[in-house]
């Protein structure tokens, strides 16, 4: 059954007031700190939020304007969301909208005509409403997954990167842009107990507890979506597969928990390198 949209609450959402309007709108991408009006926890989730975009772009995962990355405010049943329109190098910790679950926009930025993607509240308020063990959650349109996401066989163990996902994937299959509030039902049911989905012909979804182990669950991801694209430009009969126990081995020791949560160690790491690229660039420093 085709899911139904309602076309005036997403544009409603994104605060679009019509192709016309866009030649006057304040697109402007230069937003004040609001360091002193959030608690410590929020500014914190708002920097590694920040952060974790400008990362997304420095490893070739990000598509124009779109797609989300959002973790929860602590404490709270509310997400920090990109405003719709900002390139990944533009977004800062002050111009992180703040939405509910029920797709309220709760905060943004005074005096911005910037809104939010309805596609993007769909896809994580599901998942933020759905799983408290999952504070932040990331979707891409990256190349490589894409690809991927259109293959039948979808993710093979080709690789150790790949073969870590053995048991812990789920998918999902394609029902038209995610604009619709019945598609929530699905995305969580198909997600189920996992932190990585394949969208079926869209791309790559990940949760974690953190913006660090989400960010390198999907590293992770992308990379095995890569190597198997790589692969199998030698064709399908060119290609291996480890022996059935060795890849669950590999897939056991890479899990959550079994030697060490993946993604906090390498934080520190991520941020020097998002530190280093700021030094004299002209976009906006992230951690503003």
């Amino acid at each position: 059954m085709t899911n139904t949209i309602d076309l005036d609450a997403a544009r409603a959402l994104a605060n679009y007031q019509g192709d016309d309007a866009v030649r006057t709108a304040n697109y402007s991408a230069d937003f004040p700190s609001i360091r002193d009006q959030v608690s410590p926890e929020e500014w914190q989730a708002r920097v590694d939020l920040a952060a974790c975009y400008r990362l997304v772009d420095a490893y070739g995962m990000s598509d124009l304007t779109y797609n989300h990355i959002t973790v929860r405010v602590p404490g709270t049943d509310t997400f920090l969301i990109n405003l719709y329109g900002l390139l990944y190098k533009e977004i800062t910790a002050s111009s992180l909208a703040r939405v509910d679950l029920d797709g309220n926009v709760v905060w943004k930025p005074e005096g911005t005509d910037y809104g939010v993607n309805a596609a993007g509240y769909v896809i994580h308020s599901a998942i933020h409403a759905a799983r408290d063990d999952i504070g932040a959650v990331i979707h891409t349109h990256s190349l490589a997954g894409m690809a991927v996401a259109a293959m039948k066989s979808g993710l093979l163990p080709l690789s150790q990167h790949s073969m870590r996902f053995s048991g812990h994937l789920a998918y999902h299959d394609y029902e038209g842009p995610a604009l619709s509030e019945q598609e929530k039902k699905t995305l969580v049911a198909d997600l189920g107990e996992h932190r990585a989905m394949i969208l079926r012909n869209h791309g790559l979804l990940v949760g974690g507890p953190t913006i660090a182990e989400a960010f390198n669950l999907l590293y992770q991801l992308e990379i095995s979506c890569r190597a198997q694209v790589s692969a199998l430009a030698a064709g399908q009969d060119a290609v291996q597969q480890p022996a059935p126990d060795v890849i669950d081995l590999t897939a056991h020791i890479f899990a959550p928990g079994t030697i060490r949560r993946y993604g906090l160690l390498e934080w520190p790491a991520m941020l020097r390198r998002v530190e280093a690229e700021s030094k004299n660039s002209p976009y906006p420093y992230y951690a503003s």
